[in-house]
């Protein structure tokens, strides 16, 4: 039984997650989908059972509510749960002192803690199975801090560096941990952080990349665009990388 967080910043209906619930259903895993949208939820879930012929769950319930683990566990816990796939997150932009703080604060509870919470309580029990795997989305937003986008890029470089040690602490357990650090991609993301993009991935071409990488990488930057733009920058000093990111995400921000 698979676990998978199609959320994916505008919904369940579309994006990353979208498309590794697609990926992961193809290989016959049984799926268990958690997002905000009850409705999106069920029918996504309705396309995967009569497509792949595959057994869906839906847990309709926010990632930033504290509380958010327990509805999760109510569903899961009876489960042989054997990937975790932790897609939600949103993003925004403009300057850091002029965003409303309830909305950054309710990021850092999807990008962060819901991740601390899924990741804590799964990898207890993939360790416990002694087998298993956690995909964490990160992004090439993590590897540098990004003005304009600064509390964003801060959530995913917590996410990249969790990736990058429970990958250490958990190999001996047989459990894989992967980060998937893509770029600019279609799906929701750009109109809910106010920005617009002139180059950007599709999420279907993300998701087969992401899901090979699991067990053989410990970051995987899925697509081209995605190693372009992050490759570079590798040259760079950190703080010459700061100011390109700073550049382009200011001309990318609406605001």
């Amino acid at each position: 039984m698979g676990i998978s967080w199609p959320r994916a910043l505008a919904g369940a209906s579309s994006g990353i997650g979208r498309a590794l619930a697609g990926c992961l259903a193809d290989a016959g895993l049984n799926l268990v989908l958690v997002a905000r949208d009850r409705p999106r939820l069920e029918t996504l879930a309705a396309s995967l059972i009569a497509s792949r012929g595959v057994q869906v769950q839906v847990v309709a319930v926010d990632l930033a509510r504290e509380d958010h683990l327990a509805a999760i566990r109510r569903v899961t816990d009876p489960l042989d749960v054997g990937l975790l796939v932790a897609s939600a997150g949103f993003g925004s932009s403009g300057p850091f002192l002029e965003a409303d703080i309830a909305s950054e604060t309710e990021m850092l509870m999807v990008n962060g803690w819901a991740v601390l919470q899924a990741c804590h309580h799964f990898g207890r029990r993939l360790r416990e199975r002694g087998r298993g795997g956690l995909v964490l989305l990160s992004s090439i937003a993590a590897f540098q801090g990004m003005p304009y986008a600064a509390h964003y890029a801060a959530t995913k470089a917590y996410v990249q560096s969790l990736a990058e040690a429970l990958q250490v602490e958990l190999r001996g357990d047989g459990v894989a941990v992967l980060a998937a650090a893509p770029g600019p991609t279609h799906s929701g993301f750009a109109a809910r952080a106010g920005m617009r993009m002139a180059a950007a991935m599709e999420p279907e071409a993300l998701a087969q990349p992401i899901l090979a990488a699991l067990g053989r990488q410990t970051t995987v930057l899925p697509g081209a665009l995605s190693k372009l733009l992050s490759w570079s920058l590798v040259p760079l000093p950190r703080w010459a990388r700061v100011s390109i990111m700073g550049t382009v995400m200011r001309g990318m921000a609406i605001h």
